[in-house]
């Protein structure tokens, strides 16, 4: 039976960013795959679907284990017959800590899930592309504003991210021959847990700290799916979506 639905596959799909672009894509009649490390936060994404959309299916891994990746996108093939987009979102930071304090251990655990993460998935998303019929589909990565400009004392967080903007670059091009397109979202300020602290204060580039506002996460959830919805012949390379009054133009 040749399976009609798009499916997506999203990582980081338990909380945040993850969870709303997967709910997104859910009801808009995408088959998800939700990829993540805590089973009972995914389950909790499952559970709010809408009744009438598509499909939802659990596939724990932690993108920085090969062989979980591999298994979480396997089982993906496996359950739906393809995979037309791939969310790569999961993604952490550090304790905002100078460079003299920063642990190796640190550095190495943020590398592994914001950038080597990214690769995994990609690489596994790109070999089911490859070989389906009919070939091709769409990567889009998280990028973060930070892949443009630093905040204050996120040295492993922003090395990660402006190293996106460069995997980003080269999935686009190396995509070209068999139909897969590839973009980067770098957001700013959406509301999530991740950005509570905001509400109560942040540390600026001045030493000040600054109530700074943030935006719906709905609205990403919004652009992702306009992304998706595009024929594989055009692509959004880059989109900045950003809290409008946010500290971000001018910042540096």
């Amino acid at each position: 039976m040749v399976h009609t639905k798009r499916v997506a596959l999203v990582t980081g799909a338990g909380s945040g960013i993850g969870r709303a672009v997967a709910l997104k894509l859910q009801a808009n009649g995408f088959d998800v795959a939700l990829l993540g490390r805590r089973v009972d936060e995914l389950q909790k994404t499952a559970d709010l679907a809408t009744p009438a959309g598509a499909e939802c299916l659990i596939a724990p891994a932690d993108v920085a284990d090969e062989t979980a990746v591999a298994k979480a996108f396997n089982a993906t093939r496996e359950t739906f017959g393809r995979l037309d987009l791939l969310f790569n979102n999961a993604g952490t930071f550090t304790q905002g800590v100078p460079i003299d304090e920063l642990q190796l251990s640190e550095w190495k655990r943020v590398v592994d899930v914001n950038l080597t993460g990214c690769f995994l998935c990609a690489r596994e998303a790109v070999r089911i592309m490859k070989a389906q019929d009919p070939k091709g589909g769409r990567i889009i990565n998280n990028g973060s504003i930070s892949a443009q400009v630093p905040r204050p004392l996120s040295l492993a967080y922003t090395a990660t991210k402006h190293a996106i903007t460069g995997l980003t670059k080269s999935l686009s091009l190396d995509g070209r021959a068999d139909n897969i397109a590839c973009s980067q979202i770098d957001i700013g300020n959406a509301a999530t847990d991740l950005t509570s602290k905001m509400g109560s204060g942040i540390l600026q580039a001045t030493g000040a700290t600054m109530v700074e506002p943030r935006m719906d996460v709905s609205h990403v959830a919004d652009a992702v799916l306009y992304i998706a919805n595009l024929p594989l012949d055009a692509n959004v390379q880059s989109m900045t979506l950003m809290a409008t009054n946010m500290p971000f133009i001018g910042r540096g």
